[in-house]
């Protein structure tokens, strides 16, 4: 998912680059496509986070 993210990243820029608009709607869909990916990437390590806290609390 990191590199996914990444990915898209350099993409966004390519993108807003070439079409000299971060307004415009391909920006934007990846610019979407990106913070839902990050949205997806919070929730795993928050989860990572309480899976951790939870096993430190049954030592």
């Amino acid at each position: 998912m990191l590199k996914q993210l990444q990915s898209l990243r350099l993409k966004l820029h390519e993108i807003a680059e070439a079409r000299g608009s971060l307004t415009d709607p391909d920006v934007l869909a990846i610019s979407e496509e990106a913070d839902q990916l990050i949205v997806a990437l919070q929730h795993i390590q928050r989860n990572e986070i309480t899976d951790l806290s939870i096993r430190r609390d049954d030592m």
